[in-house]
């Protein structure tokens, strides 16, 4: 008995030793790579979205883009299912996820740039809909893409009574989706960062509104594999050339109309 113990422990040390040692060379395999592979929604418009020519584009695709070339590596665009993100990352499916991605509330979940743009979450209501602040959504229907930022600040303690006093609080897959039940009246209003509300509501003002008042406020940084450094590092400072010479401001004003970069501050 005790020999078959030991064979028993013996194996399981051996798997233990060759998952460590996987994952190490992931990370390392990642970063000696000829390509950057970037997990993205798809469905996240302005940060990563199918453009009308059929390709992916968007703000963050633009940036990622850009660094790969910098980097002498190829650009490999590969959108995700969100909920799954941390599975695609920890398969080596993806390099980075990198599209709109909060840091706040999950510093210790990744090894993370350092952040490049602020942002903060709000909701956004029909323009004719009476709705003016937090205490209006009493006994509303509202609505947040699953595994948002938004979700995350609005079931944070903080939020508790705000929380509670909705009268559903529904999560779809998309905005897009969100933004169909909003226009068609099924919600009365979304939880939604405020990068993709501007974005949304261009040439729409007239049928939406933004509440003033935040729901919370976060930066959007790009993120690795724990213990990625030496990717973190490369991808890092290609995008701090990009902003010396002027590149990450040029993108941004494509976007959002002016520089939104925080790196260097």
């Amino acid at each position: 008995m005790k020999k078959i113990v030991a064979v028993i422990l013996s194996v399981g040390m051996i798997f233990s030793m060759t998952a460590c040692g996987n994952s190490s060379k992931e990370t390392k395999d990642s970063a000696s790579s000829n390509t950057l592979t970037v997990g993205f929604d798809q469905d996240f418009p302005p940060f990563g979205y199918v453009g009308d020519d059929g390709e992916f584009t968007g703000f963050d695709i633009e940036l990622a883009t850009e660094c790969a070339k910098r980097m002498g590596k190829e650009i490999s665009l590969q959108p995700i299912d969100w909920d799954a993100k941390d599975m695609e990352l920890e398969s080596g499916t993806i390099d980075c996820i990198w599209n709109g991605f909060t840091i706040n509330g999950r510093e210790d979940d990744y090894t993370w740039s350092k952040p490049y743009m602020d942002n903060s979450q709000v909701f956004i209501v029909k323009a004719d809909s009476g709705i003016t602040s937090f205490a209006d959504l009493a006994g509303k229907v509202v609505e947040v893409q699953k595994e948002s930022s938004a979700q995350t600040a609005l079931e944070d303690e903080n939020h508790t009574d705000l929380l509670a006093s909705f009268g559903q609080f529904l999560t779809v897959d998309q905005y897009n989706t969100a933004f169909m039940d909003l226009e068609s009246g099924a919600v009365n209003a979304i939880g939604i960062d405020i990068g993709v509300a501007k974005y949304q509501l261009q040439g729409k003002e007239d049928k939406f509104t933004v509440l003033e008042e935040q729901i919370s406020s976060e930066q959007y940084g790009i993120g690795f594999l724990k213990g990625n450094e030496e990717l973190r590092d490369e991808v890092e400072a290609a995008l701090m050339e990009m902003v010396k010479d002027g590149t990450f401001a040029k993108i941004s004003d494509k976007y959002f109309g002016y520089d939104v970069c925080i790196l260097g501050e």
